[in-house]
């Protein structure tokens, strides 16, 4: 498959033996340590603290099990942060959403120099993602980046007066991606099934797509997801959605139940209904392609 060109930023992002450093504010926890262990270190500073326990996930990273622990007035050396809800896969800390005061408590003068994308300060080395117009923080470890979930809000953060984006739970590819459609078109109905997008101009590295729209937040399988829409001639040729590795085989179930059995396999990949829809397992995400261009990868990327 053609190589996919990601945003300058994440190209940089660190091994993993590179630890961040944001979450250790919290009384010094840090990410990939257990329920047990967060729950011990906050409860000391929090106010108020709630585990909310989900055994059928639909949170990328979980495979068998998801953890949402919300503290109120967590107090640190900063000052204190009004809301933080700390996500759990699978028993591993993966995931910080905080609110209230945490531009105060996060950000200011840091060794890093911040990196601005959309919106948003980014500081690549501790995975630390802030927004000082919402007062939103976010610390995520390696995998959470590649899902790009500092673009998810927490719903158990959300008030429930808040209005916030239903999502669908439905198995199926969100049938909005009409391949062959313009981006006209088509941009519209990313913007109605989006919660934001954005257009990147691409590099002539792949030949069969010069745009792609970004869309944040599409619903598939009960969670906002990013997909990248990109066109070739102006005509929507290829989406990709990210998802992660935990929800593979949950993904798997989906296609299957979609389209039937796969028609090829091998060690990175499952193929979908005459090759136009794929499971990528080597960098998990499911990909969506127009039927000439599927057909003409089937012959000269995997030989069949």
């Amino acid at each position: 498959m053609a190589n996919k060109k990601y945003l300058t930023i994440f190209l940089f992002i660190l091994p993993a033996i590179i630890l961040g450093q944001a979450e250790v504010i919290f009384n010094g926890i840090s990410l990939n340590e257990s329920l047990a262990e967060v729950t011990k270190k906050v409860k000391s500073i929090s106010e108020k603290t709630k585990l909310i326990s989900v055994d059928i996930p639909s949170f990328p990273l979980a495979e068998k099990k998801e953890d949402h622990l919300i503290c109120l007035n967590l107090k640190t050396k900063k000052g204190i942060v009004e809301k933080v809800v700390f996500t759990f896969a699978d028993n591993k800390l993966v995931y910080i959403e905080a609110r209230g005061n945490v531009y105060n408590v996060l950000g200011g003068e840091r060794e890093e120099k911040a990196v601005n994308y959309l919106g948003y300060e980014i500081y690549i080395k501790e995975r630390l993602f802030l927004k000082k117009k919402q007062d939103i923080a976010w610390v995520l470890n390696q995998e959470a980046m590649h899902v790009n979930l500092f673009t998810w809000e927490n719903l158990y953060l959300i008030e429930k007066n808040q209005n916030s984006k239903k999502l669908s739970f439905s198995k199926k590819i969100p049938s909005f991606f009409k391949m062959g459609k313009s981006i006209d078109e088509i941009k519209p109905l990313l913007e109605t099934n989006s919660n934001f997008i954005n257009t990147q101009k691409l590099d002539g590295s792949d030949p069969n797509a010069q745009v792609q729209i970004n869309c944040f937040g599409v619903s598939y399988l009960g969670f906002p997801r990013k997909a990248e829409a990109r066109f070739g001639d102006n005509k929507l040729n290829v989406v990709w959605i990210l998802t992660a590795k935990a929800e593979e085989d949950r993904i798997r179930k989906a296609l299957i139940e979609q389209y039937g059995e796969p028609i090829f396999v091998n060690d990175s990949w499952e193929i979908f209904n005459n090759w136009q829809v794929g499971l990528r397992k080597d960098k998990p995400e499911v990909l969506l392609i127009k039927q000439e261009l599927g057909l003409q990868y089937k012959s000269t990327l995997f030989k069949k």
